[in-house]
């Protein structure tokens, strides 16, 4: 296989799971609304573009089978067919066997044993003029007829070179093609804007194929260009012979019709926002090598930190400020919006409400929230079980539903909100709730827990991700194994993320998820306590006041710092970490938001900002809360990162156990 070639293939597999992953929203979208007709049209030409990109590469096999669902859908989109369950399920279908036929002609996978049979028969059954769908394409001979096509560009686009080229490429193998370059409308050089196109494209095409299979041929120039066909000359007279494409830079026959009135300047367009496809490996690596300079930058400001040379200071500081502008940009190319990890849970809830007999919505808010790349590539597997469950164990059934005096389809929420440098994801469901009886009496029966132990319902609901544990009476296809929520916590704590619950009996449960926006660079506060410097997160912190010795003692004994009237609960650092070494005469309490509260950390002293690249610490300290990783000093030395929740949290335990 040729280099060009293979990179046909690359940019079929990219753009083919572009449009299959549409497939599912659109379908889903028109369940719901039968009678959005875009939503039709929109749905058949996805299905046509992958009919055409796959005929285009060779890939006769997936276009003869995409061909019979475009044919499906255009009786869909004349009104011969209405929108039904079946109709969507065969779509569904018929987008995963286009995924796999695309596997099997690609990366030589077998096909599942009985499924194009058994599509085969579901097109058929659908189909009003009941076609039988054949297992490969028919060629059938047709007499040649002369083709006009005439392309013209968008406003703001422009075909390209090769675009055309290979178009031309494509039509001469069909059969005798002319060109000709329609120039009538360029207007005077005066009024002319050089980022709109003028010019035109007229083809004639001498050949047996039909205008589907034309219109196949031009379906990789239509994004740019439309496309009008018909069997009428659109210029002059062409009835000549037409010449070959490799005729062409001689012997093209040219007819300039005399324009009847002066050319009108066009408005131009806005220009496309043009998108590059970048490997991720590619780009992990831009942003390790980010992570790097920062750290040498942070090196050098620390040897130039008391240079007495004016030049070489402001070189540095220009310096700290591009690199500060290069990771904000990096780390900008890696941020994406939650919502497309979101939208694989519509065709999941749909199959799973089917198959369980229920009727469930899934309803997605904060789609735009922006994540690390490497973070949405990691909570994939965390959200499919959260969902699962809540719709098999979370939503009731439609019977038990309604005698509860709750509407008969069930909802399962999906949201996302920034809250500062961390990212909130909750799957809330208006089911059943937790059983907090059940999942009492299952720890005490595994003996996780005593009968005499008392537990708060945040620390029972916990009890739910240990392995193994499941409070479900029978074990079936989708849950009752116990496998999944411990997997869930696992991942979420290498994505250092906590997870919280609440429930109400009766009336759902809601899982958030607390995850931090990126795994890499962030801007951090370094402080000190005892000799010993640690990051905290600076998109937290809101402030630092001074904490004297005498207000240590001076709300009996609570653990609160005075700020402008307000009272702030603190935690002091040297407890925490079991400091030996004596405290300043003055400490500072650094005071942050967590999870929307306010709390203070006491240190011993502000250092100052830092950017902070983000190191993991290994699996053997992956149980310590405190710390959510560490990173490199400009001088050399490591500082731990603290996970504020998890220091609040240990204060509050350690209080507890006192």
């Amino acid at each position: 296989m040729t280099s060009s070639s293979t990179s046909g293939i690359e940019t079929f597999l990219d753009e083919c799971r572009d449009l299959l992953s549409q497939v599912e929203e659109c379908a889903l979208a028109l369940e719901a609304n039968p009678r959005d007709q875009d939503g039709v049209n929109h749905l058949f030409r996805i299905f046509h573009t992958v009919k055409g990109s796959s005929a285009m590469v060779g890939l006769a096999e997936v276009a003869a089978f995409t061909h019979h669902v475009e044919a499906l859908l255009e009786h869909l989109r004349s009104g011969q067919l209405e929108i039904s369950t079946e109709l969507i399920s065969v779509v569904l279908a018929s987008k995963d066997h286009i995924e796999a036929l695309v596997a099997a002609s690609v990366e030589s996978q077998p096909l599942p044993p009985g499924q194009a049979a058994e599509l085969a028969a579901r097109l058929t059954a659908l189909n009003p003029a009941s076609a039988r769908v054949p297992a490969a394409p028919v060629a059938l001979a047709s007499p040649k007829q002369r083709w006009n096509i005439r392309l013209s560009p968008r406003p703001g686009a422009f075909i390209s070179e090769s675009a055309l080229g290979s178009l031309m490429h494509d039509l001469s193998r069909a059969g005798e093609v002319g060109l000709r370059l329609d120039e009538a409308d360029v207007p005077p050089i005066d009024v002319l804007d050089p980022l709109n196109c003028y010019f035109f494209y007229e083809l004639a095409l001498v050949s047996d194929i039909s205008e589907d299979r034309l219109r196949d041929l031009l379906v990789f120039v239509e994004t740019d260009a439309e496309a009008m066909i018909t069997s009428e000359p659109f210029f002059g007279d062409l009835s000549g012979p037409v010449v070959l494409f490799d005729e062409l830079p001689q012997n093209l026959p040219i007819a300039r019709p005399e324009p009847t009135a002066a050319p009108t300047p066009k408005k131009a367009g806005r220009l496309t926002e043009s998108m590059v496809r970048v490997s991720s490996t590619k780009l992990d690596s831009l942003v390790s090598l980010v992570g790097e300079l920062v750290i040498t930058q942070a090196r050098l400001s620390q040897l130039t930190a008391h240079a007495t040379d004016p030049a070489l200071a402001a070189s540095v500081e220009a310096l700290e400020r591009l690199v500060v502008e290069l990771r904000d940009g990096v780390l900008g190319v890696q941020m994406m919006p939650i919502g497309s990890t979101f939208g694989r849970f519509n065709r999941l809830v749909h199959d799973l409400a089917a198959s369980l007999g229920k009727k469930v919505d899934l309803v997605t808010e904060g789609a735009e929230t922006e994540l690390d790349k490497s973070v949405l590539d990691h909570l994939v597997d965390p959200l499919l079980h959260l969902v699962r469950n809540a719709v098999d164990h979370g939503i009731e059934s439609e019977e038990l539903r309604l005698a509860r005096g709750k509407p008969a389809r069930g909802a399962v929420r999906l949201g996302a909100q920034h809250e500062g440098q961390f990212v909130v994801i909750t799957i809330q469901d208006d089911g059943n709730g937790l059983d907090a009886d059940a999942i009492r009496a299952k720890g005490i029966e595994r003996g996780v827990i005593s009968p005499e132990q008392s537990l708060s319902p945040s620390e029972l609901y916990k009890l739910i991700f240990l392995p193994g544990f499941s409070t479900a009476k029978q074990v079936s296809d989708v849950s009752g194994r116990g496998v999944g929520l411990d997997v869930v916590k696992r991942q979420l704590d290498a994505l250092r993320g906590v997870v919280t619950i609440t429930s109400e009996p009766g009336q759902g449960a809601t899982l958030s998820l607390r995850l931090p926006l990126t795994l890499a660079i962030i801007d951090g506060l370094l402080v000190e306590v005892d000799a010993s410097r640690y990051i905290l997160p600076l998109a937290s912190v809101t402030e630092a006041v001074e904490l004297p010795p005498g207000d240590r003692d001076r709300y009996n004994g609570r653990r609160a710092v005075d700020v402008r009237g307000a009272l702030v609960p603190y935690v002091s650092l040297r407890d925490t970490f079991g400091a030996s070494g004596a405290p300043p005469a003055a400490e500072r309490v650094v005071l942050l938001e967590d999870a929307g509260q306010r709390v203070g950390l006491v240190v011993d002293r502000v250092l100052g900002q830092r950017q902070t690249v983000i190191q993991s610490l290994g699996h053997m300290y992956r149980s310590i809360d405190v710390v959510s990783g560490a990173t490199i000093l400009g001088d050399g030395e490591v500082a731990l990162i603290l996970d504020i929740g998890g220091v609040v949290r240990q204060a509050h335990s350690g209080r507890a156990e006192q």
